[in-house]
Formats: C-alpha cells, sequence, structure tokens
C-alpha cells in the first residue's frame, strides 16, 4: 500500500516510448538503405545518429533509476526493458555498418523483406509499451501482442534461411566473398528480430509479474 501511495519520480514510460520510437526510426532507415542507390550513405549515417541518441536515452533510463525511491516496476525489469530496446536500434546500426564497411551496393529480396518484418516489429512494440502504464488492464492485449511479435520473428527466421540457401546456391562457387559477406547481413537482420523478440518477452516477464 505504501508503494502505490508513493509518487512516482520518474517519467520512465516517457523514455521507453522514446526509446520505442527511436527504433522504429531506425527501422525505416534500415529498409531505406536496403533500397540502395545514390542517398545510401547519407541513410547509414542518418542511423548512426539515431543509435547514439537511442544511447543517450537509454542513459537517461539508467539515471532515472538511480535518482528514484518508487519505481513503476522492478528495477531490473526497467533495465531489461531499456536494455533490450537499445540493443535492437544498436543491431540495425551494426547491419548500416556491415553495409558500410563491404560497400554493399545491392541486396537480395529476403534482406529487403526482413527489413520489412523489423519495421512491423518495431511497430508492435510502439504500440505495446504505452499499455504497461495499467498492466492489469492490459494484459491481454499484452499477451496478444507479444505472440503477434513472435509471429513476425518466426517469418523472419524463414526469410533469412531461405535467402542464405538461394545465396549459397547462386553466390557460393561464382564469388565466394559475396556469399560471406551476404552472410553476414543475413545475420545482423536475424539479430535485429531477435532483439525486438527479446523487448516482448521483457514485457512478458513484467505482465506475469505485475498483471
Amino acid at each position: 500500500m505504501f508503494r502505490k501511495l508513493m509518487p512516482k519520480e520518474e517519467k520512465f514510460f516517457d523514455l521507453f516510448e522514446a526509446q520505442a520510437k527511436k527504433a522504429q526510426e531506425a527501422a525505416d532507415t534500415l529498409r531505406a538503405i536496403l533500397d540502395g542507390g545514390k542517398g545510401m550513405a547519407d541513410q547509414i549515417a542518418k542511423l548512426s545518429k539515431q543509435e547514439e541518441e537511442a544511447d543517450h536515452i537509454s542513459y537517461e533510463v539508467m539515471q532515472a533509476i538511480r535518482r528514484s525511491f518508487i519505481t513503476p516496476f522492478d528495477r531490473s525489469d526497467i533495465k531489461a526493458l531499456s536494455a533490450t530496446l537499445d540493443d535492437a536500434v544498436d543491431q540495425m546500426n551494426k547491419t548500416g555498418k556491415t553495409v558500410n564497411l563491404y560497400d554493399v551496393k545491392s541486396f537480395e529480396p529476403n534482406m529487403r523483406a526482413m527489413a520489412d518484418r523489423a519495421i512491423m516489429l518495431a511497430k508492435l512494440i510502439a504500440e505495446g509499451l504505452p499499455l504497461l502504464r495499467n498492466v492489469g488492464a492490459n494484459s491481454s492485449k499484452l499477451h496478444t501482442l507479444v505472440g503477434e511479435v513472435s509471429r513476425l520473428e518466426e517469418q523472419s527466421d524463414q526469410l533469412n534461411d531461405e535467402g542464405l540457401r538461394a545465396l549459397f546456391k547462386s553466390k557460393a562457387k561464382k564469388d565466394p566473398v559475396a556469399f560471406i559477406v551476404g552472410s553476414e547481413l543475413y545475420e545482423h537482420l536475424e539479430k535485429v528480430c531477435d532483439r525486438f523478440e527479446d523487448v516482448a518477452h521483457v514485457m512478458s516477464d513484467i505482465v506475469i509479474e505485475h498483471a
């Protein structure tokens, strides 16, 4: 009862939602990179800046935890939620860095399809985080959303497997370097989707603990 009566000293939900918005922006930028073209270098630089901005928000969350006497969830849950959101953006930036490092100019269809799934996943996470403001009332919606995230992540796994198989058939013998680079890009894209699923798992844990 005492805990419920004490004021929540920091706007954790605002920070979470800001992180989710930044993840959406980064997912859109990642997809633009995979379209290739003349503006690709600018998009890579934009993604790097978005990752820095996401890091700043994550830092603010950690500072808020240190300053707060009362938090909406356990501190470990707050740290995990912020960290997984930050990891998703970081992984997208790593994808952009790989494109830049190897000077990749063209991308496989399944790579773009996986980036599309990343956009969908980021949107679902952004829709779900405000529901945590009232876990009890929104527990059913949150469980449904987590299930949808898992479904999309499974689709990304399938796209990854199919894409790697096609890449192996077309590039492994004729252009092994292209196969290695393409494989690395697929790995990064798969991890992007995995990190969004990690966010959903933390959200699910919060629902189980607090609903």
